[in-house]
């Protein structure tokens, strides 16, 4: 039996992202059907309340940070021959690095597995506490239908980076050895973390997003943080509020400035701090992490 996609539920669901009602918006162009979930706190249970929202046995999930490509309605499977519990992950364009795989990007979910699922806050496993894909039956298209603007404020650049820095440093969910880092780590997940930690200085609030990510990785397997916090976006504000903010603020005229936060801060300090963590993470697991200024970070993604 064939199914469109066009005939699924579709289901937009934000928490607390600043770009999330001009997402939602330019969604409803080119969606008129599209529901929305808000402010439901912890994965699991903010994708189980967009589940509740469907009518459909399946529904397209979209990421608050996300504009879609209305393409993917024209698409078309086959129910017959796909394991009915599969996760369809259709791949994002991060907007800061260039990046193209799974992370943010448009899934189509099984209401079933959904209600069913344990992840996240409510994990029974270790592989299921910080990633739905290593827990889950995903089936990952070759596809790119979404662009993610993950970079609206520094906060949102800083968090956005701080996951990946902490998730694509694990082996399916477990710390690696410094050891055996290079040789145990996933190649292509080595490739993404080394883009997140260098490579994004010439889009908006995207040395947040580098900074974010080395100090993911750094909090993650150079001290005594429980990783699993990774998964709480409180818990991840408040390292940004308490730990971060206060480090960079600034009344300096000139000083680069958000205007959503009302923060402003100290750009050559930040950019002093990035280049220390990163030689510190460099000298201890033994692995290049050049900075790319705004002109080659630009061309290097022409080029990714």
């Amino acid at each position: 039996m064939k199914i469109s996609l066009s005939e699924l539920d579709v289901i937009f669901i934000s928490y607390d992202e600043p770009n999330a009602d001009e997402n939602w918006q330019d969604l409803l162009t080119k969606c008129p059907w599209a529901k929305r979930s808000h402010g439901v706190f912890g994965s699991d249970a903010a994708h189980k309340a967009a589940a509740k929202l469907s009518e459909t046995s399946r529904f397209i999930g979209i990421d608050a940070d996300n504009k879609i490509d209305p393409a993917i309605f024209d698409l078309e499977f086959d129910e017959s021959v796909i394991n009915g519990n599969q996760v369809f992950s259709f791949k994002g364009k991060n907007v800061v690095n260039g990046l193209v795989y799974g992370n943010g990007g448009i899934k189509v979910w099984p209401v079933k597995t959904v209600m069913e699922m344990r992840t996240h806050e409510v994990s029974e496993t270790k592989r299921g506490e910080i990633e739905f894909c290593w827990d889950l039956d995903y089936l990952q298209m070759d596809k790119i239908f979404s662009t993610v603007y993950n970079n609206g404020t520094p906060l949102q650049a800083f968090r956005a980076g701080f996951r990946e820095g902490c998730k694509m440093s694990l082996d399916e969910g477990n710390l690696i050895p410094k050891e055996n880092f290079k040789s145990k780590i996933y190649p292509l997940n080595f490739k993404r973390l080394k883009t997140w930690m260098s490579i994004g200085s010439d889009a908006k609030n995207g040395d947040w997003c580098i900074y974010g990510t080395l100090l993911g990785f750094y909090k993650t397997n150079m001290s005594d943080w429980d990783y699993k916090n990774v998964r709480d976006f409180r818990h991840l504000v408040k390292i940004f509020e308490d730990e971060v903010k206060p480090k960079f603020e600034t009344e300096k005229i000139g000083a680069s400035f958000c205007d959503i936060l009302d923060y402003k801060w100290d750009n050559e300090k930040l950019l002093s701090e990035i280049r220390k963590l990163g030689k510190e993470i460099q000298d201890e697991y033994n692995f290049t992490i050049p900075y790319f200024n705004k002109k080659d970070s630009a061309f290097i993604k022409e080029l990714l």
